[in-house]
């Protein structure tokens, strides 16, 4: 068991509908150096989808980790982010031009660069590919008035999810608890999805 304040418990109880995940905050202030792209068998596209399509890459690349925020969203508040000014969508594509990942920077005051989303489906993990992908991120990401990058990740992400963007060169800053529901009680993905965390709410 882990501990809390000294000699006391840590733990509070979830209800089983509900979720909660270890979120690390990371950032990197420092201009990633002139290198060589990695090599890639996919390319990089400006994307500019509607809010199904988007959402359709979207649960490819996180369904298998639970990513569910722009799925809960209405269309118009998807809309409104995927065309706001301070937005740039990429998708990464294969030959045949189907898109297998996704990179979602968003633009903030005072020269911060957030990775809003960043991945790949999970059928190309492992292959190198994401290092291909954070050197267009950083190319397309840090401009002339860039001071800082910023991306989070949490304890139901991919495992190695948080090294991979230490190695990267983002350093952690900051931790927080989150509470939500259980997508997959809300029915916004499958109720087999994510086996790997598991379902504690029967079905209703």
């Amino acid at each position: 068991m882990t501990g809390g304040a000294i000699g006391q418990p840590g733990l509070d109880d979830i209800p089983g509908d509900l979720l909660a995940a270890v979120v690390t905050f990371l950032e990197r202030t420092e201009k990633p150096r002139p290198a060589p792209m990695p090599a890639s068998p996919l390319r990089l596209k400006r994307w500019n989808p509607s809010a199904e399509a988007y959402r359709t890459l979207f649960r490819r690349v996180g369904a298998p980790w639970l990513w569910f925020s722009r799925l809960a969203m209405k269309d118009e508040t998807l809309e409104a982010i995927l065309t706001a000014p301070t937005t740039e969508i990429y998708a990464a594509c294969d030959r045949q031009g189907i898109e297998l990942g996704l990179l979602e920077l968003d633009f903030r005051p005072g020269g911060e660069t957030n990775l809003a989303f960043f991945g790949l489906v999970p059928e190309l993990a492992g292959k190198g590919l994401g290092r291909w992908l954070m050197a267009n991120a950083f190319a397309l990401g840090w401009r002339a008035d860039t001071v800082k990058m910023s991306v989070h990740t949490c304890s139901l992400d991919h495992p190695k999810a948080l090294g991979f963007y230490r190695a990267q060169g983002f350093v952690a800053y900051k931790r927080a608890i989150e509470r939500f529901p259980d997508p997959r009680v809300l029915g916004l993905l499958p109720r087999d999805m994510a086996p790997q965390i598991p379902l504690l709410a029967p079905e209703s």
